[in-house]
């Protein structure tokens, strides 16, 4: 192997040939736009190459520029799905003419188009490239998205792999774009070759950088490492710099400089913003106007010279420059300098080429690189890197800030030889076997391919580079996959390279080398260079130069190699013609790569990988980490070569093959040994390709003799003579053993290379072996290595190694016999690493000790190779030893990593990452601990399946306790390790699958028969019905809520005609009765909207639906119609224009916020007719409640605004103020100002705006100010509230609405805030507003608007006091809200009802509801949910008098009654604000007695008193109230009281208060039972908005408040329904939970029990939540650490998956649970188990494994008919695991049943399922459980079954001992150290020590024990050696004799 040649020699085959054609071309010629195209005549890319035939061609199809009409290229790339399972895949990207197709296509499935482009103008380039997604928060990285580019001369289009298009303009021609890390870098096609002389001005940026399609395009600037190191950031302005490649990891640009001929690679980085303001601070314009003449020019030119400390002077300087463009043609030798200056320029150009500008003392700086060509062609333009830094632009354009930076890091040395080197035509990053990364340029003028190894630095922007390696090449391309890359030499052979070590050749079958034709050519290389005959190649006059190969030395392949002579031969068609050779590599993926052959046909080849099998892969992993680089690379060429070699091994002998190598590098001669002799028997190699693997190279050695003589064939040959044909078993043993005894002694080789790293080797290869014994799939893996690792541990004379490999293989072990001898000088050549220890590790006895509890040496594991190793054993410190730092801190105590000079940093920053994954939670178990742990650490199911029983157990014990008690808020991941399929679930996020597709008829309750055309029309469909068939599961009260709420249908009209009415007076009669009915009807929609809140999900292609609103009706008996229309009787004009914007709202607010919608499907929804503006007015308001109206474009926004309907502005302006709640958002507050006179400046035009605008505008103010105290809109707010009318007719009408909207916007502007409001003390808020609330003289007006009402009002004469009929609402809502939850009384008495006669008839008695409902949500605290409460708020002076018979005469009683009752009612309103939405069973009854006794007062003769009216007023306040504090529950008694109230529509019932009823029962079925309200200061304000007091009187009434604002309700309500679903049917379904309410001031912690689905209370309430057994797993959600998990639970439908435990049914199929399995007879468990049939099975598990396990294995049939005890045994561990919910411990019991009977049967011929027993035994033993079951809250022990271990113990112990008792001189033997001859006992003395734990002999026989005399002697003894006691009691009479034999059987 030293010598050089032999590798060169070596030959491997390339395999899977293809020949490939671009499958863009195909698709190409019959796309449908190829006849416009002209496609079909597209010359192939092929025959353009063949024909031109210069080698500049081979490079990359980019550079082709045929003037043909079409050009065809093609990029192929290897993709990566998202799902990892899919397989990885190869992507194409053609384009031709004016298309472009991408296309993917994988070993396993064909090509198919992915997407194809057509765009308007010829493709110029098309290339992928991943653009960041900038993300809302700092810290989250940048969301990559994948694209395609599409170049075209004036843009570029862009198109995402998600769908997304954009298309970006391009301000300037473009020579290439290149993509990067950070988006594309663009490069400026240079004109200065075809420009005219123009005024000269400064070089423009020849680099521009796009980061994302959206962005704009900036220059690049670049930071040179210059002389200077003042040296100046600045724009890449050189126009002889070309980019030739470009990376994105590491991110690196590689330039070339035209002028120089230089290579230099950059790194590329975004911009500091130091750089960024240094590059536009330098850029002072010096650009000049274009029509001066140059003279001024050459001015500032001097005058730039004259501050410089120049020698030169300008006209120096501009012979320069000519003499320059005289000589820069690149075909003449270098050029010359003037001497004065070609020093400097030369030290200018070779530090930083192109772009040094030294800064110098003066403004301007002058560039001192004379020698590179004028951009245009005036004499004195400066060079393109001068004056000024390159600005950009004219000076009266502003910058454009840079975004990217290069930086330099390596340039080229200029060569010295004379012929300049050309641009690279091929650049690419490799890296080699031992993970060394080279960057590699192909330079086709010289032919040559230069790599440069560089190293990345922890710096990640600083890469280090090293040594250049330059070798000839005609091509080459890299293969990442196998870490390596293929050369294609000069003279056409492929050799395969790693790094910049050569491996081999590689013979494509079917290819010629060239070489054989060129003898006539090349006179003075007449020997062919190297050839393959192969019988592929009919040649024969080729095959006899095969026996004269004689290698040319690489330095004469080099200079014979020409121009001249390659197209020679290119021109001599014949040989073109006859064989066709290879021209050129292209498009690498992974490790295939396509061939260009001579005669235009391309073959594409896979370079074969280094090894199949995962078992030689692992220990080449192992040898590569373990030996210094050098050898390394040499033993895995080498291995490489042997294994690849044409027609090489098959899978299967690959491991035999390793063996040989390895062993004969290590200096054994493998055919001499026994074993490797017989491995090599089976590799059969023909004998034709096995000389040629060891061909000689033209300097024969001697040991390329042996090698022929060692070789596979000649062996063959040997041993055909040696044995005789016959005798085929003698050849392997008898005379083969013969021989061996009879041959002198074995020796080592020590000149073999791998010789002094022997003791190195075997230790990893060790650790390997026991990493192997941890993966049950990789175990046979494990005994293949045994057999090298006996031998080597043999030669190395270590006895304990080979005790422990005959422990674990007895029968196994004792096959091998021979060993090598190795002088004791040869040993002390080798090199002992500190690391080897003469004791074995052993995992399995360390994981044994740590169970025992004994101290634990750290166990050596191989970073990155024994992964599992290191896994199980940090878990067993975790877990077992109970060290909670075990995977974090105390990683060293348990494990010793292996260095090995190699990869140490990456390994440590590893494990610390690791570790910093843990979620660091002080109360976690150690259980929870590892699990959480594990699963950082990536182990899943599959892995914890493939681990031995044994070891697992620890593992599956913390898992099954984390099954039992899970954390709710663990990751994905976690779940799905512990085996909760529902927590999984929950993880993953999956709602219930909405709308129809739920629907199953079964599940639906029996609604009353409706046709399909009404189901469809009135808007409530979309409600889940499962999920209300569970709430409501006993009644149809949802169905009786919709046919209420509905109005899409004709109502009945119901009018007996009297004989005295004529027939036109009975329709007029009619139409009046049907006039009342539509104002209930009108006033339906606002109720609906509530009912279907948020309940469907549209589809992005059909406009909404919305339900009609039907004013017709029909009349009995005859059924016919009547209309409003005809005439008869008069109605209100635009009566319905309100009603159809509530319609529209409600439809709107059905949208679910989690719906896709966006600004298009808005603008779809338009309707085409005038008459449905108003209900799209309203779906533009619903939209913004519902937070979508966020999308809409704000140009749309604007067009709705300039159509100047009031609805659409009234709709959007609150629509855009909800969906920006509490933002300051300020182009939405823009949008406001410019509807409200009193933002707008005081010298502003005065806009006409509608009054009801104004008043949405202000409230819309008071949302997006909601809570945050702004000054300035408090200021104008407050003012408002009290704006007087003015001089014309402005301000006059509805003067009351827009008061009230005022005192609402302060009061949400100021929300909560109390007496805290910081820097308004000045504006005194709360007295100026109790003055509005009482009265008084009114205040001058302050601010900006008082001059428009210094004149009076011509209409209303006011005077000069506050008219407090129309502040005090809005005054006394702002206090209520400013102070809310304030508890402050001093606010709060203020707002006390009066309590004289004479003061109560000053005030409104509404305005008394309003001040006792704020006085007492001021006082939030003191609200008590009972009557005697509420009566307490009235003046005792009203409560005196009150149902008193004989009252004075000065007590006016109609103004006490009023006032009594409107203040029972504002009491009864502040018990509903408190108790919202928490269906308190006390606030319910208080309330429901009012709302009786007010019902009872409307009916008595005592309703005249406080009049109808205001009776009618307070019942629908308190039924509001009732409806709040019940929202969602659907109670039946207060859908009583609507629906008796929805009867009621003669007399006084008006529109108003016809929708309080129905927004009562819209509330009581908030958002289909699935949302409540809250109580939260924000939900409150809002519901002020829409709850206010003063209903409108009819459909037109805005007077008092605005209608819109009775749907601002919506933004109180909160999604709290808890729907338990069943995890495997995807069903909701009944499941019990335990809430815990936190404990407060008015109750102690409680926990209260519910049945699910509920609504849960507010979650800041809580304390936790738990879904409790038996049936359903257990699941608890802890909200003392935070509610956000359970938020994001209840924001999805409010979805908690739960899963039935074992046995067990659903609430729904057994509401007792007397049908479940477990039921009967649970407390006699034999029974039980007797009477289990295995057919029962399904009703306890729908898992297919267990169903047919129990059907295959439990079952009696005809073949199992003599096996009842295992059947009997197999059903009770069936029945056991799936009762205990473990059924993953089915395996493990099995697994043990198994080891017990081989053991019996004494047929173990390998230990490795006793030592798994043995774990087991002492997991059960181990103190860990015993505390366990002592604490534990079961205390259950571990997961066996606690009678199976016991009899499967005994029965083993049993075995074991009768063996013993027969066989004991054969232990005592064992002690004395003697060898065993007979194969059964030695495997069962193995099976006796692993089980009994007894240490290697030669550890017993180092304490003496023979010599003991008493049994406590020995104890101690013992104990000091680790020995349990029970191997004691079995050991101890041997040592003693028999004298104590009786006294241990006894306590044994």
């Amino acid at each position: 192997m030293s010598n050089i040649y032999e590798e060169r020699a070596t030959m491997i085959a390339a395999g899977e040939l293809q020949s490939f054609v671009p499958f863009g071309r195909e698709h190409c010629k019959n796309h449908p736009n190829a006849v416009n195209l002209q496609l079909r005549q597209l010359q192939p890319a092929s025959e353009l190459w063949s024909s031109d035939g210069a080698a500049g061609l081979v490079g990359s199809l980019q550079e082709v520029t045929l003037q043909e009409k079409e050009r065809e290229w093609w990029l192929l790339s290897k993709g990566s799905s998202e799902d990892s399972d899919q397989m990885e895949y190869e992507e194409e990207l053609f384009s031709a003419g004016n298309m472009v197709i991408w296309s993917r296509g994988s070993t396993s499935q064909a090509s198919y188009v992915y997407k194809a482009f057509t765009v308007d103008s010829p493709v110029q380039q098309a290339l992928w490239c991943n653009f960041g997604i900038p993300q809302k928060t700092k810290d989250e990285q940048d969301v990559m998205e994948q694209t395609v580019c599409i170049v075209q001369s004036h843009c570029v289009n862009v198109h995402s792999s998600t769908g997304k298009d954009f298309i970006s303009p391009l301000p300037f021609q473009v020579s290439k774009l290149w993509p990067t890390k950070f988006g594309l870098l663009l490069e400026r096609k240079n004109p200065a070759s075809d420009a005219p002389p123009s005024p000269p001005r400064e070089p423009l940026p020849t680099l521009f950088s796009m980061l994302h399609p959206l962005d704009e395009i900036a220059p690049v600037v670049c930071r040179p490492t210059g002389l200077f190191e003042a040296a100046r950031v600045q724009y890449v302005s050189d126009s002889t710099m070309k980019i030739i490649f470009t990376n994105c990891q590491p991110s690196i640009v590689m330039t070339y400089d035209t002028v120089q001929g230089l290579h230099s690679v950059w790194v590329l980085r975004k911009v500091t913003p130091d750089e960024q303001s240094s590059v536009l601070k330098c850029t002072e314009p010096v650009a000049t106007p274009q029509g001066l003449m140059p003279h001024s020019f050459l001015t500032t030119h001097l005058r730039n010279v004259s501050r410089m400390d120049s020698p030169s002077s300008p006209f120096h300087c501009h012979a320069l420059h000519n003499q320059n463009r005289m000589a820069s043609s690149p075909g003449l030798h270098s050029r010359t300098h003037s001497p004065s200056i070609s020093s400097m320029a030369a030290l200018s150009r070779s530090h930083s080429p192109g772009l040094a500008a030294p800064s110098f003392p003066g403004a301007a700086r002058f560039n001192m690189s004379y020698h590179s060509s004028s951009p245009r062609g005036h004499p004195f333009l400066p060079s393109p890197n001068s004056t000024a830094n390159g600005s950009v632009l004219v000076s009266e354009l502003e910058p454009i800030l840079p975004d990217l930076c290069i930086e330099q890091l390596w340039s080229e040395t200029a060569s010295s030889s004379k012929e300049m080197s050309c641009q690279a035509s091929k650049v690419f990053i490799t890296s080699d076997l031992c993970d060394n990364k080279y960057l590699c340029f192909l330079v086709e003028s010289h032919q040559q391919l230069r790599c440069v190894k560089f190293i990345e630095s922890n710096d990640p922007s600083q890469l280090i580079f090293a040594s250049v390696a330059t070798f000839p090449a005609k091509d080459a391309a890299p293969l990442e996959y196998i870490d390596a890359m293929l050369v294609l030499e000069a003279n056409g052979s492929l050799v395969l390279y790693t790094g910049v070590t050569r491996v081999s050749k590689v013979f494509v079958p079917g290819l010629l080398s060239p070489s054989f034709s060129l003898s006539n050519h090349m006179t003075h290389r007449s020997t062919p260079i190297e050839s393959v005959s192969t019988p592929a190649n009919t040649t024969g006059r080729h095959i006899r130069r095969l026996e004269e190969v004689v290698m040319p030395s690489p330095v004469a392949e080099l200079k014979g190699c020409t121009k001249h002579h390659e197209t020679s031969w290119l021109d001599d068609y014949t040989f073109r013609q006859s064989v066709p050779y290879i021209q050129a590599l292209r498009d690498p993926v992974s490790s295939r790569v396509t061939l260009e052959l001579s005669n235009g046909k391309m073959l594409r080849i896979t370079i074969p990988e280094i090894a199949t099998s995962e078992l030689v892969r692992k220990c080449l992993q192992a040898v590569r980490f373990i030996l210094p680089k050098e050898t390394a690379m040499k033993v895995l060429v080498k291995w490489y070569n042997i294994y690849n070699a044409p027609g090489g091994p098959s899978v299967h002998l690959e491991w035999n093959l390793f063996v040989t190598c390895f062993m004969r590098l290590m200096g054994y001669n493998t055919e001499r040994l026994g074993w490797t002799r017989n491995l090599n028997c089976e590799v059969p190699l023909s004998p034709v390709i096995a000389p040629k693997k060891a061909r000689p190279a033209d300097t024969g050695s001697d040991e390329d003799w042996d090698y022929m003589r060692l070789s596979d064939y000649h062996r063959q040959v040997v041993f055909r003579h040696a044995c005789g044909a016959g005798s085929v078993e003698a050849s392997n043993t008898s005379v083969g053993e013969e021989s061996l005894a009879s041959s002198p002694a074995l020796r080592l080789d020590p000149c073999a290379p791998l010789f002094p790293h022997i003791p190195a080797l075997f230790y990893v290869l060790h650790l390997l072996y026991e990493e192997l014994k941890l993966d049950e799939l990789q175990r046979s893996g494990g005994r293949l290595l045994v057999g090298l690792l006996q031998q080597l541990a043999r030669d190395l004379q270590l006895e304990e190694y080979i005790d422990l490999y005959w422990r674990d293989y007895p029968s196994f072990i004792t096959t091998f016999k021979e060993s090598c001898l190795i002088d004791q000088a040869q040993v002390e050549q080798m090199l002992r690493p500190s690391f080897v220890r003469a004791e074995p590790p052993c995992v399995f006895g360390w994981f044994s000790s740590c169970l025992r509890g004994e101290e634990l040496a750290p166990f050596p594991y191989l970073p990155g190779i024994c992964e599992r190793t290191k896994l199980l054993v940090l878990s067993y410190a975790l877990y077992v030893v109970g060290d909670e730092n075990a995977t974090s801190a105390d990683v060293s105590k348990y494990l010793a990593k292996l260095s090995a000079g190699q990869k140490k940093t990456v390994i440590e920053s590893g494990l610390r990452r690791q570790s910093s994954i843990k979620p660091d939670a002080p109360n976690e178990s150690l259980a929870e601990k590892l699990v959480v742990w594990l699963t950082s650490a990536g182990f899943t199911l599959k892995d914890l399946e493939s681990v031995p029983f044994g070891v697992a157990l620890p593992i599956r014990d913390a898992v099954y306790q984390c099954r039992e008690q899970p954390c709710s808020d663990w990751s994905e991941e976690v779940c799905l390790l512990i085996g909760r399929q529902d927590l999984t679930k929950q993880a993953h996020k999956v709602t219930l699958a909405k709308g129809k597709a739920t629907l199953s008829p079964g599940l639906m309750l029996e609604a009353p028969p409706t046709t399909e055309a009404d189901e469809e029309e009135d808007g409530m469909t979309d409600l889940n019905q499962d999920l209300i068939g569970l709430i409501w599961s006993q009644d149809l009260r949802v169905q009786e809520a919709r046919r209420l709420l509905q109005s899409s249908r004709p109502v009945r009209v119901s009018v007996v005609q009297l004989p005295e009415v004529s027939d036109h007076e009975f329709i007029e009669e009619k139409e009046n009765k049907l006039l009342q009915l539509c104002q209930r009807t009108m006033a339906l929609p606002v109720g609906r909207g509530l009912f279907t809140l948020f309940s469907y999900h549209p589809v992005p292609t059909e406009p909404l639906p919305v339900p009609k609103l039907n004013l017709t009706g029909r009349a009995s008996p005859q059924n016919t119609m009547v209309d409003l229309n005809s005439g008869n009787i008069d109605v209100p004009p635009n009566m319905t224009s309100w009603s159809s914007f509530h319609n529209g709202v409600a439809a709107g607010l059905k949208i679910a916020p989690a719906s896709q919608v966006d600004s298009a499907w808005i603008a779809y929804n338009k309707p085409k007719s005038p008459e449905l503006a108003n209900e799209y007015a309203g779906f533009l308001m619903a939209l913004g409640l519902n937070g979508h109206l966020t999308k809409l474009a704000t140009l749309n926004i604007h067009d709705y605004l300039t159509k100047g309907h009031e609805m659409t502005s009234i709709g959007l302006l609150l629509g855009v103020s909800a969906a920006k709640l509490s933002t300051m958002d300020m182009s939405i507050t823009r949008l406001l100002s410019i509807h409200i006179p009193a933002l707008l400046p005081p010298t502003s035009t005065e806009l006409d705006v509608p009054h009801n605008v104004q008043v949405a505008a202000v409230v819309g103010v008071g949302l997006v100010y909601q809570g945050t105290g702004h000054r300035h809109n408090a200021e104008v707010l407050l003012a408002e509230i009290g704006r007087p009318p003015g001089p014309e007719m402005e301000y006059c009408t509805d003067r009351e609405s827009y008061s009230l909207a005022a005192g609402l916007a302060l009061g949400m502007v100021c929300l909560g805030h109390g007496s805290n409001l910081i820097g308004m003390t000045d504006l005194n808020v709360p007295e100026q507003l109790y003055q509005y609330m009482v009265g008084g003289h009114r205040r001058t007006h302050a601010g900006i608007n008082r001059e428009k009402h210094k004149s009076p009002s011509y209409q209303i004469k006011e005077g000069d006091t506050i008219n407090v009929d129309v502040t005090c609402p809005g005054a006394t809502l702002a206090l209520a809200m400013i102070y809310l939850k304030t508890n402050n009384r001093s606010i709060a008495d203020w707002l006390k009802a009066p309590d004289t006669m004479f003061l109560l008839d000053f005030i409104k008695p509404e305005f008394l509801l309003l001040r006792t409902l704020a006085r007492c949500i001021i006082m939030w605290d003191e609200i008590l949910p009972n009557s005697e409460w509420v009566s307490s708020n009235v003046p005792q002076i009203i409560q005196d008098n009150i149902g008193n018979p004989v009252v004075s005469e000065d007590l006016n009683m109609e103004t006490l009654a009023q006032a009594h009752d409107y203040i029972i009612a504002g009491a009864c309103m502040a018990v509903g604000f408190r108790f919202a939405g928490s269906a308190n069973s006390d606030a319910f009854d208080c309330l429901y007695k009012f709302a009786r006794s007010f019902m009872q007062s409307l009916m008595s003769a005592t309703a005249t008193v406080t009049g109808h009216y205001n009776l009618q007023t307070c019942l629908s306040m308190v039924l509001l109230a009732l409806s709040m504090v019940m929202a969602g529950s659907g109670n039946l008694k207060v859908l009583q009281l609507c629906r008796f109230l929805h009867k009621r529509t003669s007399g006084e019932m008006n529109y108003g208060f016809h929708m309080a009823h129905h927004m009562a029962l819209g509330l009581l079925f908030l958002g289909g039972g699935r949302y409540t309200l809250s109580t939260s200061n924000s939900a409150i304000a809002a519901l002020l908005c829409a709850l206010y007091p003063h209903f409108p009187a009819h459909s037109t009434d805005n007077r008092y408040h605005l209608q819109a604002l009775r749907h601002l309700g919506v933004l109180a309500a909160e999604p709290r329904l808890l729907v338990p679903v069943d995890v495997d049917t995807l069903k909701p379904c009944y499941a019990l939970l335990d809430v815990t309410y936190k404990e407060t001031q008015w109750y102690e912690e409680t926990t209260v029990e519910l049945m699910a689905p509920t609504m849960l209370p507010e979650l800041q309430l809580l304390k936790k939540m738990k879904v409790k057994g038996p049936r359903y797993w257990e699941l608890s959600i802890d909200l003392s650490k935070g509610t956000q998990h359970l938020q994001s639970i209840l924001s999805k439908d409010g979805v908690l998956y739960v899963k039935l435990r074992a046995g067990q049914l659903p609430y729904k199929d057994d509401p007792r649970g007397w049908k479940s399995l477990l039921a009967p007879n649970v407390n006699n468990r034999n029974s039980e188990v007797r009477t289990f049939k295995p057919e029962a099975i399904s009703t306890f598990t729908s898992d297919a494994a267990l169903v047919s396990f129990a059907e295959y294995f439990c079952k009696t049939s005809e073949s199992m008919k003599n096996k009842q005890n295992t059947l009997a045994l197999f059903s009770a561990i069936l029945y056991e695991c799936v009762t205990q919910e473990n059924p993953e411990m089915l395996p493990t019991y099995i697994a043990i049943d198994q080891a017990v009977q081989t053991l019996e049967q004494t047929e173990m011929c390998e230990t490795f399922a006793l030592w798994q027993m043995r774990l087991v035994l002492e997991l059960c033993e181990s103190r860990l459980l015993q505390h366990r079951q002592r604490g534990g809250p079961q205390g259950r022990g571990l997961l066996l079954s606690s009678e199976f271990l016991p009899v499967m113990k005994n029965s083993a112990d049993g075995t074991l001992d009768a063996w013993l008792s027969e066989n004991s001189h054969v232990l005592m033997s064992y002690m004395s150290g003697q060898a065993l001859t007979e194969e059964i006992l030695s495997n069962m003395l193995a099976c006796f020590l692993v089980y009994h734990a007894i240490p290697c002999h030669n550890k017993m026989s180092a304490t003496h024990l023979e010599g003991s005399t008493s049994f406590p002697e020995l104890l101690l003894k013992f104990s000091q050696l680790g020995v349990p006691v029970r191997a004691l009691l079995r050991l101890g009479p041997l040592f003693l004799g028999t004298v104590l034999s009786r006294t241990g059987q006894e306590a044994c």
